[in-house]
């Protein structure tokens, strides 16, 4: 796979992520959130939670799959740059934060929804 392919369908596991989450009454607030420290795939809201979702895609289990790839360097990256949305964001701010994993292990594939998967 080329990185055109993987581009596209790491956007397609984003789509499926979105659509998924908003079937599960999730608003979506901002999508691929990007500051100079990192990338938040999809800022939502649960209730009246403020959930920062990573998406995952990987179409082999050959190094543990999608929700494997999330890693602490990985994890530090979006929590800081969680950090940085909440400072640009003051309206924000009023939300408890969670962090949570749309793990797809292939496309057209289910769909792992790891809730409060790691802390602040």
């Amino acid at each position: 796979m080329d990185d055109r392919q993987r581009k596209e369908a790491g956007h397609e596991a984003e789509d499926a992520a979105l659509r998924y989450l908003v079937g599960r009454g999730l608003k979506l607030v901002l999508r691929n959130y990007q500051c100079r420290i990192g990338e938040i795939d999809l800022v939502m809201l649960d209730h009246a939670t403020l959930v920062l979702i990573e998406v995952r895609y990987r179409a082999s289990h050959r190094y543990g799959g999608a929700a494997a790839s999330v890693t602490k360097q990985k994890q530090r990256r979006i929590i800081n740059a969680a950090k940085y949305l909440l400072v640009s964001h003051s309206e924000l701010r009023r939300f408890p934060v969670r962090f949570d994993v749309i793990a797809i292990d292939s496309l057209g594939g289910s769909v792992d929804w790891i809730r409060a998967a790691f802390i602040l």
